[in-house]
């Protein structure tokens, strides 16, 4: 029992353990089915965060543009989706049946090439996972191989953000504009928007979570996770030791834009829409500040810090309709200053080593007790035992104090 739970303390299980236990047993059991499936949102964005905190946390580099990949992965899912719901029968009221019905609103007769492999769900998960990773990595590859970082590749970020944002508007007829691709309803003429269905989708939204941090806790306690540690307090010095600082930068950038993608995918499953809203400059940000609040170096206080900001924003949004962004604001700001290093943070410094105190009581407790197993100690004056000679005073390190023959 002590081996595991060392193991546990060591390997940073425990914490995830509980995690585990909080979203897939707590939350199901204390909470309707309209909050579950407002919780089973909110965990899409902690794929956001837990990607940040290997990115930012360990890697050093800041990414201010996350929203790219977030909402490239929930177009992938949301265009097969919009096809299924596009079949010639459900359209054919529409002048071009079998075509989206944003397509049909801006004379668009024919469906694009580049939407062709959307039909198909095996295609659509791998251009889930591939395309963000790809768009990652050009632009990592570009900007690092060029040692462009800190403050200027956050910058370079967001202006990538914005050029989406403005590509996705642009192109109405074949990305949805700025309504986005809504009206997502079947997978596989499977209806997701059943009670049944919700539950599946939040505890497969949970356990892709699960699985995520156990990759990168995997990655953190590996040669590479201490490497992408190292790189991010003594760049030079790791570079001077034979190793490719920008090669471990762009795995870091492309691991979390994979993240970010799975979990843009989860949220079209929940919620059944993607716009562009979800892409731009501000929900970037505020998928920083999730990981921020929860702190960037721990992966399970980033899930918490995101379930925490979306539920004071659902909280303030329904209770103080007019003050919510100005509390919002304060809240964000209230963490930062008071708690630097996040959620995690605080428990660190102040939590658990009151934890420890209280476990080391009962230990002093019964190391003060003498133990009836120890033999009386021998006489240092007085006659000599066992027939010999006096024992004469020695001695011993520390100034403790012996007898010898």
């Amino acid at each position: 029992m002590d081996s595991i739970k060392s193991w546990l303390a060591r390997s940073g299980m425990g914490s995830v353990l509980i995690l585990a236990l909080i979203i897939v047993v707590v939350f199901p059991l204390t909470m309707d089915l309209f909050r579950l499936n407002l919780v089973g949102k909110y965990l899409t964005y902690a794929f956001v965060a837990v990607g940040l905190v290997m990115l930012w946390g360990y890697g050093g580099v800041l990414s201010l543009g996350q929203g790219v990949f977030f909402g490239l992965g929930g177009y992938m899912m949301a265009m097969f989706m919009k096809l299924e719901a596009s079949d010639p029968e459900t359209t054919k009221i529409q002048s071009t049946p079998g075509i989206p019905d944003f397509m049909d609103w801006n004379q668009i007769t024919e469906l694009p090439l580049w939407w062709e492999p959307f039909r198909h769900l095996p295609l659509a998960l791998l251009a889930v996972l591939l395309i963000p990773t790809l768009l990652a990595f050009i632009i990592s590859f570009a900007m690092f191989r060029r040692r462009v970082g800190g403050v200027y590749f956050a910058i370079i970020t967001q202006a990538v953000c914005l050029i989406l944002t403005v590509l996705i508007v642009g192109q109405q007829g074949y990305t949805g504009g700025v309504n986005g691709i809504t009206d997502l309803k079947t997978i596989l003429g499977w209806d997701t928007r059943t009670d049944e269905a919700k539950y599946i989708l939040y505890f497969l939204n949970a356990g892709l979570l699960i699985a995520s941090i156990l990759l990168c806790r995997w990655i953190q306690l590996s040669k590479l996770g201490t490497l992408l540690l190292a790189m991010r307090d003594k760049e030079d010095r790791v570079r001077f030791s034979g190793y490719d600082v920008s090669m471990f930068k762009v795995f870091a950038f492309c691991l979390a834009a994979m993240l970010s993608a799975i979990g843009g995918a989860m949220f079209v499953l929940q919620v059944g829409f993607m716009s562009p809203s979800l892409v731009g400059i501000v929900p970037s940000i505020e998928m920083v500040i999730f990981a921020a609040v929860g702190g960037r170096m721990s992966l399970v206080g980033a899930v918490y810090g995101a379930l925490l900001v979306n539920f004071g924003k659902t909280y303030f949004s329904e209770s103080f309709p007019d003050l919510w962004l100005f509390l919002m604001a304060a809240l964000f700001i209230g963490v930062v200053l008071a708690f630097p290093n996040g959620l995690a943070g605080l428990y660190e410094s102040h939590v658990k080593p009151r934890l420890g105190k209280r476990k080391d009581k009962p230990a002093a407790g019964a190391d003060s007790t003498p133990s009836s197993d120890v033999p009386p100690a021998t006489p240092l004056h007085g006659g000599a035992p066992h027939g010999g000679k006096p024992l004469a005073r020695t001695a011993l390190p520390d100034g403790v104090q012996g007898t010898s023959a």
